[in-house]
């Protein structure tokens, strides 16, 4: 589905460029996929027929109109970055990557308002995807990007040492930064038993503040890499062209979502009675693998070209978006459901995993903290992501999030020298060259 050759971004001055027949069937398959469910939500809003719903079929209509329009989003938004460059660019395309994760989520915090037994699925799509993209994605994403650079050593262009470490860029430092303070407060979080509606709110500032601090920071060319697959279709159409095709498949993409975002909620829950599958485990692992989908393959798509620095800042960002914006909207969907002001409650379940999902992000932020990617650290967070699904009693689950915690420990202390840098980079306005830093 996705057209891997690459193709250059055309510069302004130089003669333009149109999408080729192959690259609108793409766009026209992933609507001819999306229309079924934006017709069956029509019917099950407006009962126009009264027909009872399949929850198994319903699953695969509403997921895959889910998938389709994810893969709208993510086109759409990395050939934005043609349009919008810098730090600012990763920390967008990051947010509209989770758009889908985050209505499925926001929706069955709104639901549990009035519907208690809802409750335990609010924030289970979170910390099954938050730990997805950290136990596979980032993983992955390095793998891909030190096979790659096999090539660049064998032509003398790269030093061997590229084959075993990534090297992440100076700018990621802000991203680290921000992830490592939400990690830490995200502990509070079990202690408190509940989201409150003030600590949302809280974490909307912190999201606030990472945007604001990621505009400041200064153009490092990025908009002149060349651009793959339907990205760099989209990206080399004439300005005005490009900008409305950008727009539109939005637009569309927006009301896929929208139109199926509540469906496909309920058919997870439904498809775990009928199929004696637990549907706590479906909310959590299915939604993230349906709606991450496009965005591991836009970080695999920059790490095939060599661009795993800008890769791995993606799924970074991504880890900074959960964090703050959607654990932050959580509570505030759960108010505005009907649940009370305290905030949204969360039952012993919900705290292991909370607990789990914290302790594994502070293992990620040391690994990555000295800016460097050793395939080894790769490995060992695959291990541990894959060691979750055998130990499943509560007790185990304590031990493994004691075990993230340990080794991250260990790890930081070994790179204690950056803790302090990166602790401090989301505070610091960031350095223009030629300036002092603030």
């Amino acid at each position: 589905m996705i057209d891997t050759s690459p193709v250059r971004v055309v510069e302004a001055g130089a003669p333009t460029a149109r999408m080729g027949r192959s690259a609108w069937g793409r766009i026209a398959i992933c609507i001819v996929i999306a229309l079924p469910a934006v017709a069956l939500a029509a019917d099950r809003h407006w009962r126009l027929t009264g027909s009872a719903p399949n929850p198994v079929v319903d699953l695969l209509v509403f997921g895959g109109a889910v998938v389709a329009a994810s893969f709208l989003l993510a086109w759409a938004a990395e050939a934005a970055q043609k349009d919008i460059s810098g730090a600012l660019a990763i920390a967008i395309l990051a947010l509209i990557a989770v758009l889908p994760e985050y209505a499925v989520d926001l929706y069955y915090a709104f639901r549990s308002g009035y519907d208690p037994s809802y409750e335990q699925f609010a924030a289970a799509n979170m910390t099954g995807s938050n730990r997805l993209l950290l136990g596979f994605g980032w993983p992955l994403v390095v793998v891909i990007s030190l096979l790659v650079a096999r090539r660049y050593v064998r032509a003398g262009t790269l030093p061997p040492s590229a084959t075993k470490v990534l090297q992440l860029e100076q700018s990621s430092r802000l991203d680290i930064g921000f992830l490592a303070l939400l990690a830490v407060v995200a502990f509070l979080i079990p202690l408190m038993g509940t989201i409150p509606l003030w600590f949302g709110f809280v974490l909307l500032a912190a999201f606030v503040a990472y945007l604001w601090r990621a505009s400041q920071a200064p153009d490092d060319g990025g908009d002149d890499e060349e651009m793959v697959g339907m990205a760099g279709n989209i990206a080399s159409m004439p300005q005005r062209a490009r900008r409305w095709t950008i727009v539109a498949l939005f637009v569309v993409a927006a009301a896929v979502i929208l139109s199926s975002a509540e469906p496909f909620a309920e058919a997870l829950v439904a498809s775990g009675s009928a199929l004696g599958i637990d549907s706590y485990f479906l909310v959590q692992w299915l939604a993230p693998l349906a709606t991450e989908a496009p965005e591991f393959i836009v970080a695999a798509l920059f790490a095939l070209r060599g661009m795993g620095g800008a890769a791995i800042g993606t799924l970074i960002a991504s880890k900074v978006n959960q964090w703050s914006l959607l654990v932050g909207s959580l509570p505030i969907a759960h108010v505005l459901g009907g649940g009370t002001s305290g905030g949204l409650p969360l039952d012993g379940r919900q705290v292991e995993e909370f607990v789990l999902t914290a302790s594994q992000t502070v293992l990620g932020v040391a690994i990555i903290i000295a800016l460097r990617f050793h395939r080894w650290s790769a490995i060992a967070l695959v291990a541990l992501f894959a060691v979750q699904f055998v130990v499943t009693d509560t007790s185990g689950r304590w031990v493994l999030s004691g075990v993230h915690v340990v080794v991250a420990l260990v790890v930081l202390w070994v790179n204690r020298k950056d803790v302090v840098p990166t602790l401090r980079a989301p505070f610091r306005r960031p350095v223009v060259a030629g300036a002092p830093a603030a």
